[in-house]
């Protein structure tokens, strides 16, 4: 698909800037939603916290502070790689977009290497949430509410950084195509904004479940 084919206006719409107005106003609802539902989660978190703060204060301190940092390094590089992939592609140098979202997917898939083996270890102590809770140096009480949100709040964030992945090497296949031009490159500017959507809600986690004890 060449880059002329992928600029054209579709029938609905009377010009290109309209069609990309159009379809940054959706991607902005679809972020507005992904957002909603964190916050309601981040919400619940705080209420159980409030309802059990010694446990979740043990609980806590069971969590992989180092990983946490790590991926939270990983998460903000890459989301300077992304911008720089947009700029690239302002510029219309394609190698070097190319280049910014090959380094971008090797960073989420790094997030989630590292989230594997971190809830490797914890799954290894028994701390699994539900009825799985089997670590015998905390009671159950209270703890397994912390260890069940942790997954529940972890798990679907890095559902959403695989997701991301999925559409960068989408993207990055069409850049390497030559489909973006520096006029006309909305698709990666699209992607770009849910990429750091995703390091966002990280930012909110990291904390919540890493820093505060």
């Amino acid at each position: 698909m060449s880059a002329a084919a992928t600029s054209r206006v579709h029938v609905q719409y009377d010009s290109l800037e309209r069609q990309h107005d159009t379809a940054r106003l959706g991607m902005w609802v679809f972020l507005g939603s992904e957002s909603l539902l964190f916050a309601g989660l981040f919400a619940l978190y705080a209420a159980y916290r409030f309802a059990y703060p010694v446990e979740f204060h043990a609980a806590s301190a069971h969590a992989n502070l180092v990983i946490g940092t790590i991926n939270t390094y990983i998460l903000l590089t890459s989301s300077l790689t992304m911008a720089l992939a947009i700029h690239a592609t302002r510029r219309g140098r394609r190698r070097e977009t190319v280049a910014f979202l090959a380094a971008t997917i090797a960073f989420g898939l790094g997030f989630d290497v590292l989230k594997i083996v971190e809830y490797a270890g914890h799954l290894a102590e028994g701390l699994a949430p539900g009825d799985y809770y089997a670590f015998t140096a905390l009671p159950a009480h209270g703890v397994v509410l912390y260890v069940t949100l942790y997954y529940l709040l972890t798990g679907l964030h890095a559902l959403h950084v695989t997701g991301g992945v999925c559409v960068l090497v989408w993207l990055a296949l069409r850049a390497q195509r030559g489909d973006f031009t520096p006029q006309s490159h909305i698709a990666l500017e699209l992607g770009g904004l849910y990429w750091h959507l995703v390091d966002l809600v990280w930012i909110f986690l990291w904390p919540l479940l890493y820093l505060i004890r």
